[in-house]
């Protein structure tokens, strides 16, 4: 047996402290940024504290919590060596998710795992983190940064996050709140957000594009728009809920808002049904939306089946508001007044004959017994076709909006009979054309739908 003279250190063993340590200096400010008077202490101690004396005007108050991580997109930000934008993911992915049920998000912390403690790369991740809590209205009270040689790669990383918010208990959203008649909001979705991920990263990888490569059909690179940020809805949510309150004088449901629903892994309908009471379906128009390029791309280059498209990414929805019918365009209109495009996508009706064996139909979901959603009419994609927008438009398609991503080429959203006729008459160009022939096999019996 060889006998060790050489001494054994943490740092040898592949911890740095004095990284850690620089780390959060570096990103003490940011922390802070986000700080209000509730917050008790600074950065560095064992525990966050929140004064919670602002509680006691509550007369009922019930807190709520949740957490999340933002999966294999890290790996997107590792790629590019860009890290100041995964914090917006990962609050969006907490947050979002409380704000759901009506409560105010308080305060979050966070975790980060490396594979080697980077100060600059850590301090990036807490900034976005720090900038989106900022964004949301939270406190970022607390967190941890652990470094793990040997399990994680230096270059790795992995992040996840917790959050607490109150709510009124006779102030809080949900199923129960649900009347047949209610209107459906949606709200665009900034991109991909944080879902869906390991799909779009087999499909890129299948395909063999590169991250770095321009995309015409999007604007910027590849990888720029996978590494777009999730839009963080909570406080356009709690301004909504406020301005339509979900009671009425008399304290019971009135003609505001009922509930929102986080379109997240499962895709809008799976989630929009967790948020639905038995008894009741949720009408989802899908032509009331152009889904944004990015998604299509992704189904074209995989000849991914649309049932797993919208069972896996938002397709442009990231978050849904159900309100009552008499507040639902003044509802829309502030969204869109706020920045967050908004538009009534469908509706609530009492539930029809179920259609399990419809993809169309979702009924029951994340272990929710709960009402059931139907999408109606063929789906509307954005097409580019940069060869030939006259004679697509001399076909019947509508001229590029003003201001579309890839104008002047042709950036239109088609209707599904419109897409079937260019595929024939193969009126685009080959890129399209690999677009349309995906698009009709994913929907060979829509042809006549309306």
């Amino acid at each position: 047996m060889t006998e060790n003279t050489a001494a054994v250190t943490y740092a040898s063993a592949g911890v740095d402290v004095e990284a850690g340590d620089r780390a959060v200096e570096l990103m003490k400010d940011a922390i802070r940024a986000t700080h209000s008077p509730a917050v008790v202490g600074g950065v560095g101690g064992f525990a966050g504290l929140y004064d919670a004396s602002q509680l006691v005007k509550y007369r009922r108050p019930y807190l709520a919590t949740s957490t999340d991580g933002v999966g294999t997109k890290v790996a997107i930000a590792q790629a590019l060596d860009v890290h100041d934008t995964i914090g917006y993911d990962l609050v969006g992915m907490v947050v979002d998710d409380i704000v759901v049920c009506g409560a105010k998000p308080l305060f979050m912390t966070d975790y980060i795992a490396t594979g080697k403690v980077v100060p600059e790369r850590i301090a990036d991740i807490v900034r976005g983190i720090a900038g989106a809590c900022s964004v949301a209205g939270t406190a970022l009270v607390g967190g941890e940064t652990a470094e793990h040689p040997g399990l994680l790669a230096a270059n790795e990383y992995d992040v996840a996050g917790a959050a607490t918010g109150v709510v009124e208990a006779d102030e809080l959203l949900g199923p129960e709140r649900v009347r047949e008649g209610d209107v459906l909001i949606g709200m665009a979705s900034s991109g991909i957000h944080s879902n869906g991920y390991s799909l779009v990263r087999k499909v890129i990888n299948v395909a063999g594009w590169g991250l770095e490569r321009q995309v015409d059909e999007l604007g910027r690179t590849l990888g720029e728009e996978l590494l777009e940020p999730t839009r963080v809805y909570t406080a356009d949510c709690l301004d909504l809920a406020q301005t339509f309150p979900v009671n009425g004088p008399d304290g019971q449901t009135g003609t505001g808002i009922r509930g929102f629903s986080h379109v997240t892994g499962g895709g809008l309908a799976a989630n929009l049904a967790r948020v639905l009471p038995q008894g009741l379906e949720a009408r989802v128009d899908r032509s009331s939306w152009q889904i944004p390029a990015i998604f299509s791309l992704i189904g074209s280059l995989g000849n991914v089946p649309l049932p797993d498209l919208e069972r896996t990414l938002n397709l442009g929805v990231g978050m849904v508001a159900i309100v009552d019918p008499s507040v639902a365009e003044a509802a829309a209109r502030r969204l869109n007044d706020r920045g967050v495009p908004a538009w009534v996508m469908g509706d609530v009706v009492a539930a029809t004959e179920p259609d399990t064996d419809s993809p169309d139909y979702v009924q029951g979901a994340k272990g929710v017994n709960g009402g059931a959603v139907r999408l109606l009419r063929p789906v509307r994609i954005i097409i580019y076709c940069p060869l030939c927008s006259g004679r697509s438009r001399a076909r019947g398609v509508p001229a590029p909006p003003s201001g579309a991503v890839g104008t002047p080429r042709a950036c239109v959203c088609i209707p599904y009979e419109v897409l079937q006729r260019a595929y024939r008459s193969r009126c685009c160009s080959p890129y399209t054309h690999h677009l349309l022939s995906w698009w009709v096999s994913c929907q060979p019996a829509r042809a006549t739908r309306e």
